[in-house]
């Protein structure tokens, strides 16, 4: 049976939000000062969020800041949900983290792409009950590579590099993107972009939320288009 037309423009579908930080030619040379900011974004609640940086852009020093990323991350360990140290979230459903650790391993054999988290040990962790992927950072020397372009439900990012005047045509959708940098041509540009729905200027997180700001499922996303911009 069709659908009316009136009930499909009411239904408003939610997916992967593809989250990314991207760093201007003008500040990536100060790339260690935003390490905290990229570590948070990315593994702040197990990464599970569409909120999660999922992809770190930048034109050069990316395989010193994927590194820098991976000797935070890489270490972190799968503890039992009781363990008030705990920082990883479990898969829950048999073989689904094994499952998206074969895609991922699909994508590690394409040219260009490195596993910075491998040194670190396995990241697939098998338990009796429930199964665990431990945080990686993939870098990307070029933004064509497939992995570039996913995202998955832990603590997961590549680290694209990628030169500045091709940024916003070649990362595609973005729920939250983070510009860093001063150059207001690039910060008109991000403005601009309608494949943004929140811009944040300057180095804030991509986990960090104002209440005040809308949301993705508010009922004026039917009437008008809204944007969330914060400037720090």
């Amino acid at each position: 049976m069709a659908v009316p037309p009136k009930i499909i423009a009411r239904v408003q579908a939610h997916g992967p939000g593809f989250s990314k930080i991207l760093l201007g030619d003008d500040v990536v040379d100060n790339w260690p000062e935003y390490i905290d900011l990229m570590f948070d974004s990315v593994v702040m609640n197990s990464g599970r969020g569409c909120i999660n940086c999922s992809g770190i852009w930048a034109s050069r020093h990316t395989k010193e800041i994927a590194q820098a990323i991976a000797e935070k991350i890489g270490p972190i360990e799968a503890k039992p949900p009781t363990d008030p140290t705990a920082g990883l979230a479990a898969f829950t459903v048999p073989g689904q983290a094994k499952a998206v650790w074969g895609m991922i391993e699909t994508d590690l054999k394409e040219p260009g792409v490195t596993d910075m988290t491998a040194k670190f040990g396995p990241r697939l962790v098998e338990m009796e009950r429930c199964d665990y992927l431990r945080p990686m950072v993939v870098h990307c020397s070029s933004p064509e590579a497939a992995i570039a372009k996913k995202e998955y439900m832990f603590p997961f990012s590549t680290v694209v590099e990628c030169p500045q005047d091709q940024m916003l045509e070649k990362m595609g959708p973005t729920l939250v993107c983070t510009g860093i940098t001063k150059n207001e041509q690039l910060i008109q540009k991000l403005s601009d972009n309608i494949h943004i729905d929140r811009l944040n200027i300057g180095p804030i997180p991509t986990t960090r939320l104002n209440w005040l700001q809308p949301h993705e499922g508010n009922i004026i996303d039917f009437l008008f288009r809204n944007r969330a911009y914060q400037v720090a």
